[in-house]
């Protein structure tokens, strides 16, 4: 891995009387150097917000959970995202991996698709493709969840490498080292993103349409994202890739995975 990173996690707590709490955790020296003990465990309420129990709980038990949530954290980069979900062929071209090699861990991952042979959604080429939707739940609201998708900040965090985020109608965004691209095209805040949507091997010009909804379940937030468009032979690919470096990613990245308490 190598390096020292900065990350910051962003939580939510209620008292026994429902007043609810928001404030932040930061890491500024997660590396695969140091020893989960040595980290500097930096927790805060927002500004504004009045004085609580929860902080200390947060700085004792808490401070626990995100050592050993941070510990996994290390490890999976180590085992996981070093292999890389694109990698170059013999003349150039990125290519995703197989199926074989990039498979989905999430228990509560859902998975329906279906055939289409339609022309794909906001592009003129013609060729085979399909429909199919994903289902995952994260341990945040929609309205934080809503924000990753949109925050250059964020991505950059998640995707562990630059990217050019324009979070706005019609703004344009590149991740992954350019080999993921596309245009958010309609956006209801807190509550759903469309956006034209591409690797940079699929046939020129061709954008599949993601379409992401939150969806409000008390303490958490389901997240139901529909394709269309997608080529029939990338079907497999970007199922694992959205899976591992998207919905994985952004667990790890932001402790959305695993309850603290």
């Amino acid at each position: 891995m190598g390096g020292v990173f900065l990350f910051v996690f962003f939580f939510t707590g209620k008292s026994k009387t429902g007043v609810k709490y928001k404030g932040s955790i930061e890491v500024p020296n997660l590396s695969d150097e140091n020893d989960m003990e040595d980290l500097d465990i930096s927790i805060s309420l927002n500004k504004d917000e009045p004085d609580t129990p929860l902080v200390h709980l947060m700085k004792t038990k808490g401070a626990e959970k995100i050592r050993e949530a941070l510990g996994s954290y290390v490890g999976f980069l180590k085992t996981e995202f070093t292999q890389g979900m694109i990698l170059p062929t013999a003349n150039g071209v990125a290519k995703p991996q197989s199926a074989s090699q990039s498979k989905a861990k999430q228990d509560k991952t859902q998975v329906s698709s279906g055939s289409s042979t339609a022309a794909p959604i906001n592009t003129g080429v013609k060729i085979p493709t399909c429909k199919f939707t994903i289902r995952d739940t994260f341990l945040t609201s929609p309205a934080e969840l809503y924000r990753v998708f949109l925050n250059q900040e964020m991505v950059q965090a998640f995707t562990r490498s630059p990217a050019t985020v324009d979070g706005e109608r019609g703004g344009k965004f590149r991740l992954l080292e350019g080999n993921v691209f596309g245009e958010f095209t309609e956006l209801v805040p807190d509550e759903k993103i469309v956006m034209k949507w591409r690797f940079n091997n699929w046939p020129c010009e061709h954008y599949a349409t993601i379409t992401l909804m939150f969806l409000d379940r008390s303490n958490e937030t389901e997240l139901k994202v529909e394709y269309r468009g997608v080529p029939n032979s990338e079907e497999e690919q970007t199922k694992d890739g959205w899976k591992r470096y998207y919905f994985e990613a952004i667990k790890q990245t932001f402790g959305y995975g695993a309850r603290l308490f």
